[in-house]
């Protein structure tokens, strides 16, 4: 008689993985919530009138680079997201880690350009520098890719806060 030991199928099969229409899903879902913040703060004449350093960016880089990034950042949290070999608990505190950092990110905006406080949105800048840095070492610990993808972001936004503290001690 031929005995054969029963197949067990690993319990991480059974975990759904996130196909090609979650990654469209979470692209868009970052773009226009980033893009909601920033018509809803738009700059203004306040914005405008600031002194602010020569190497402050034209006003029509911000839409591109956000777009990028917003794109980059949400194919970093699918890539977690679908990883079956991680341990749950690192994969769920990266992508609590994520929603933390996000919700700093579209924060900063209406801080800024709604409040007209560059020194709150300083704070809160970097607040969110924390929370990305701990978001994209821990992202890198469950998909060494999506730990990388999000450099481009902490560069992006390491800029952003050295500007930001410029504008505002220009015009304290």
């Amino acid at each position: 008689m031929n005995h054969r030991p029963p197949v067990v199928l690993p319990e991480i099969a059974a975990r759904p993985r996130e196909g090609w229409f979650a990654l469209l899903g979470w692209i868009l879902l970052l773009v226009g919530l980033g893009a909601l913040a920033g018509v809803l703060f738009a700059p203004n004449g306040w914005y405008a009138a600031l002194l602010k350093p020569t190497w402050n960016p034209p006003s029509w880089v911000f839409g591109p680079v956000w777009t990028l990034l917003y794109t980059i950042m949400a194919v970093a949290l699918w890539l977690v997201r679908r990883e079956l070999d991680a341990d749950d608990v690192l994969r769920q505190r990266a992508v609590a880690l994520f929603a933390i950092q996000f919700l700093l990110n579209l924060a900063w905006t209406p801080l800024f350009f709604g409040l007209h406080s560059p020194g709150l949105a300083f704070a809160e800048i970097c607040l969110l520098w924390i929370a990305l840095l701990s978001t994209m070492l821990t992202f890198g610990r469950v998909n060494a890719l999506a730990g990388y993808l999000l450099l481009p972001y902490l560069l992006w936004v390491s800029f952003a806060l050295v500007l930001n503290g410029t504008i505002w001690l220009m015009n304290s």
